[in-house]
């Protein structure tokens, strides 16, 4: 009963926070200017953002078959760009359910054990973990003198020390009951450290381990690019700095783990991160919108496409000989 509760919730809360900030952000904009930001959009460089996208996604399930040969299993790329894909579109209905369906599309059409498949994409998550670590240090590092300013503008520079101070003290204790403690906290907190550390560490022991870091790096480097891109679709985000735009990147990147697919959390988190550069709310929030929208539209078509065409790619498989 209990884990039937938490399970509604995990499933029931994202929807209903994604449906109350479309309500806001919408009730921020006026429709028809919404709809006048996606007429005046130079879809160019919106379809060039969708293109970066895509290989992405595809460079994704190239980099998966790095994983699994070392586990003794050659699957087809075909399966393989599929299962991606699906992972992304079944991720709008249940948060995290596409990773479950992803695994499972392999199990079921590659013979690959369930609990391998997923754990390849649990190492792949760290990767990702990793990568959005590091881009937000360039991140830090390319804005530092804006971020210094507007700390010491907004902040005492004693209280500033004072709490950063608190921060590492506070880090040095968490650190110390993880390493100390035997509670079910810390025992799950070091499972998560140790798994950081693992996975990360696992990719040099990979036979194929540079094809597998340079797909890595150029995943992120199409989401970025994706990004930019798009940003050239209005006048307005086309002024924007690129250290400007990583801020917004990353906002929007954390705003998909909070509501299906990001919807109605990006679009605001886009407006967060640009409010910081005095960039006028109207163009932001269409700006998120037409990123959300044009990415969204790849992976119900791409997505559902996949879907569909599993069974048939795989038909040779099911038949029965005659």
């Amino acid at each position: 009963m209990k884990y039937t509760t938490k399970y509604i919730l995990k499933l029931v809360l994202p929807l209903l926070l994604g449906v109350f900030l479309v309500w806001y952000s919408l009730s921020q904009i006026s429709i028809e200017t919404l709809v006048g930001y996606f007429k005046k959009a130079d879809y160019t460089y919106i379809i060039l953002g969708m293109f970066f996208g895509l290989l992405s996604h595809l460079s994704r399930a190239y980099r998966w078959l790095f994983q699994l040969e070392p586990l003794g299993y050659k699957i087809k790329l075909g399966n393989s760009i599929m299962a991606v894909l699906a992972n992304y579109l079944i991720n709008y209905t249940i948060p995290r359910a596409g990773e479950v369906a992803r695994a499972s599309i392999i199990t079921n059409y590659e013979g690959v054990p369930f609990e391998k498949a997923f754990g390849t994409i649990v190492a792949e998550r760290i990767a990702d973990l990793i990568m959005m670590f590091f881009i937000i240090l360039v991140t830090l590092f390319m804005q530092f003198d804006f971020i210094y300013g507007f700390l010491m503008d907004r902040f005492n520079p004693l209280k500033l020390v004072i709490i950063a101070l608190i921060g590492v003290l506070g880090l040095l204790i968490i650190f110390r009951y993880i390493k100390t403690s035997k509670s079910k906290l810390a025992v799950k907190l070091k499972g998560f450290v140790n798994g950081l550390i693992e996975g990360a560490l696992s990719v040099f022991k990979m036979k194929k381990k540079w094809p597998f870091i340079f797909h890595t790096l150029f995943i992120w480097a199409m989401y970025v690019l994706m990004f930019y891109v798009t940003s050239f679709a209005l006048p307005r985000t086309a002024e924007i700095p690129f250290s400007a735009l990583l801020i917004g990147f990353i906002a929007g990147s954390f705003s998909i783990a909070a509501t299906n697919g990001g919807i109605g959390s990006y679009p605001e988190a886009i407006v967060l991160a640009f409010s910081l550069f005095s960039i006028p709310a109207d163009p932001s929030r269409a700006f998120g919108w037409i990123m959300w929208s044009a990415q969204t539209i790849l992976i119900i078509i791409f997505g559902g496409l996949s879907l569909i065409s599993l069974p048939i790619f795989n038909r040779k498989k099911w038949s029965t000989p005659s």
